[in-house]
């Protein structure tokens, strides 16, 4: 055998090796607590450390107390999905409607100053979020926002408009000026161009930013627990997690399956969206 056979034998076989290394650290947890989702309280207790469950112990009571309303016992999680989807989806489409104007203006307008604002607009991740904290409750609570799912929506577009216009600049960049100037030669406007040729080219980026907003608005906590804590009632699923976990009458197969209400919808839009959401973040990364 030559050197060379050796190397890609041993490179193939490393391969597999890596991935199942890989998979296994990423698969396990959601797999072992999906497990003790569905496992009543005391076979739990029993054997802490099984990492299956026999067809005798499946019960799905768990969910049915997660997902039952409060007024009847339960922990009332169908009303924070319904708040947090409420929130994140008005987050994504406002982010999108703000991001799309302002990431095609840097990518095809010039102007003053135009290749320092892309750098400007990451410059808010400079400041922890906690120090940004306290000033936008004073202020949202002068302006009566505080306590309400519309001025969370308000900080969560704020923290996710710049990267988006990032995003978004990259992949618009990507697309041949020559198409747009055929469509200005045809009587095209700059916003039907957009509409027309830009938007529909841009898909897997929109797609892929789109899909990045939900998931910070989703599951983000600390700004949800700052404008949200005083009432239960408009309180996100990620909230609602955290009185589970802080509960001592709540057992932990009900926080487990909490969890995996938590984690689904976000899971299940991204392999919905998977192939689009890769084609948009390698956007802008080839640049013969």
């Amino acid at each position: 055998m030559t050197r060379a056979q050796f190397e890609i034998r041993l490179f193939a076989v490393l391969r597999w090796v890596v991935i199942a290394f890989l998979a296994v650290i990423t698969l396990f947890p959601f797999y072992y607590m999906l497990v003790l989702s569905v496992k009543p309280i005391d076979d739990l207790l029993l054997d802490p450390g099984r990492i299956w469950v026999s067809a005798s112990e499946f019960t799905l009571g768990t969910y049915r107390a997660v997902l039952t309303p409060t007024e009847e016992g339960g922990q009332g999680f169908l009303r924070l999905l319904g708040n947090s989807a409420l929130v994140s989806l008005g987050t994504v489409a406002l982010t999108l409607l703000a991001s799309v104007p302002g990431a095609y203006a840097i990518s095809r307008l010039r102007f003053f100053g135009g290749r320092q604002v892309g750098a400007l607009f990451l410059a808010v991740y400079l400041f922890p979020a906690t120090l940004l904290a306290v000033p936008l409750f004073v202020m949202f609570a002068k302006i009566g926002l505080q306590g309400s799912l519309v001025g969370l929506a308000i900080v969560y577009i704020a923290q996710t408009v710049p990267v988006s216009i990032y995003m978004l600049r990259n992949y618009f960049a990507t697309i041949p000026r020559s198409v747009e100037e055929a469509a200005a030669l045809d009587g095209c406007s700059r916003l039907s161009i957009m509409r027309r040729i830009v938007l529909p080219l841009a898909a897997p980026s929109l797609m892929a930013t789109g899909l990045y907003v939900f998931m910070i608005a989703w599951n983000e906590f600390l700004f949800a627990l700052l404008f949200l804590a005083a009432d239960p009632s408009l309180w996100t699923v990620s909230l609602g997690l955290q009185q589970l976990a802080n509960g001592i009458e709540v057992p932990k197969t009900v926080l487990m399956a909490g969890s995996v209400v938590l984690t689904v919808p976000v899971v299940a839009l991204f392999y919905a969206a998977e192939r689009m959401l890769t084609d948009g973040l390698t956007s802008g990364a080839d640049k013969s």
